[in-house]
């Protein structure tokens, strides 16, 4: 159920504050930490950050996705390591158990993870599995009682700090992906190991790792849904995921092209404002321009899930456009800001790195293509 407009207006405001009054002012100290001050982290808890998308009966806000969009826009307007220490709890680490859990499942966990007592996070990618979901080779045997999980899993975003992993594992003979069931997987059962967070490029501050399952005794009522779903309740998690990381990237565009404004229009050469050179102009223009195309698709993608619609085709199209479309504005910024947008002080070469990963993660832009032609074929044009 959406919020009257007075609150989520009041909602909204809030959440712009604090990225521009508590959090913009902290990226220069996040990426050379690569860590979040545990501070921030619960402000955000105060906030109601790790439950924007958990119903009220479990303690969260409930938004809508249309609403959830429009705060994840005000979220981009600052490093993505900020967003994404919540991220899980709000999207693909969360929305297994909303969509797929039983009554029980739901009581024991959704609460905790709403008020960000617990994080959580979504295991499915492997060492030799990405795109090709369907082709886990993690196993769970189920012994008459209790599943035993071995396997690996690969850069799991906030696996550092996660206390409930929503693992998806082969349980039965049945090729691709008709073998594979998800399971939660509390992190404090025996065989649970974590390994040393990765070094990446970009989104310092938000940490991925390995997750190994040596032998883990997994009890039966963990397992999310029947035997056999566990692709289908990941698909149905990525697309909502998928749209919420599409808002966050017209969030990150839009606060790249006021960037710019501000420089463009004290920056001087050939003895006026930069901003005033056509060529500078072309730039700020098309970055303006894709950024309302994109801002356009996701509001009326995530209004049309909201009405029950099949926005399958529509979320992959608002992720592929949402993302390449960053990339293409950030790289405009740079090249603005000139040798400043090259140096670490002004922060776009930072925000050049962190927006690189958003064509590659919940589904790449090439399998965003893919299922845009897919449904696009389906549905016959």
């Amino acid at each position: 159920m959406a919020l009257d407009p007075e609150t989520f207006d009041a909602l909204i405001d809030t959440v712009r504050r604090f990225v521009a009054e508590r959090l913009r002012p902290l990226e220069a100290a996040v990426e050379e930490a690569d860590a979040i001050p545990a501070d921030v982290v619960q402000e955000m808890r105060a906030l109601g950050l790790f439950g924007l998308s958990i119903a009220e009966e479990y303690g969260g806000l409930g938004l809508t996705m249309l609403e959830e969009a429009k705060v994840a826009i005000e979220l981009g307007r600052t490093t993505p390591a900020f967003r994404s220490t919540f991220g899980t709890n709000v999207g693909i680490g969360s929305q297994g158990l909303v969509m797929a859990g039983s009554p029980e499942q739901k009581a024991a966990w959704l609460p905790k993870i709403a008020s960000g007592e617990i994080i959580t996070s979504f295991a499915l990618t492997e060492p030799d599995v990405g795109s090709d979901s369907g082709a886990v080779k993690t196993r769970a045997v189920f012994d008459g009682q209790s599943y035993r999980l071995s396997g690996t899993k690969r850069y799991i975003t906030n696996a550092d700090k996660a206390d409930l992993f929503t693992v998806m594992a082969r349980t039965g003979d049945d090729p691709g992906a008709r073998g594979v069931s998800a399971f939660l997987v509390p992190r404090d059962l025996a065989g649970v190991s974590i390994g040393e967070p990765e070094k990446k490029m970009g989104q310092k501050g938000a940490k991925v790792a390995d997750v190994n399952f040596d032998e883990v005794v997994v009890p039966a009522e963990n397992r999310l849904g029947a035997e056999g779903e566990g692709f289908k309740i990941a698909m149905r998690v990525l697309d909502r995921g998928r749209l919420h990381i599409s808002a966050v990237c017209v969030g990150v565009a839009e606060r790249l092209i006021a960037d710019c404004v501000a420089y463009a229009t004290t920056r001087t050469q050939f003895g006026k404002p930069i901003a005033e050179h056509q060529l500078i102009q072309a730039m700020i223009a098309d970055s303006k321009t894709e950024s309302l195309v994109a801002r356009a698709l996701v509001l009326e993608t995530a209004a049309a899930k909201d009405a029950g619609k099949d926005v399958v085709m529509e979320s992959a199209a608002a992720k592929y456009y949402a993302s390449e479309m960053v990339g293409r504005v950030a790289d405009r910024a740079v090249q603005i800001f000139g040798g400043a947008g090259y140096i670490a002080d002004y922060g776009i070469e930072r925000l050049y790195r962190d927006v690189r990963l958003f064509r590659i993660y919940e589904g790449t832009s090439q399998i965003q293509q893919i299922i845009i032609a897919r449904e696009t074929i389906k549905r016959g044009g």
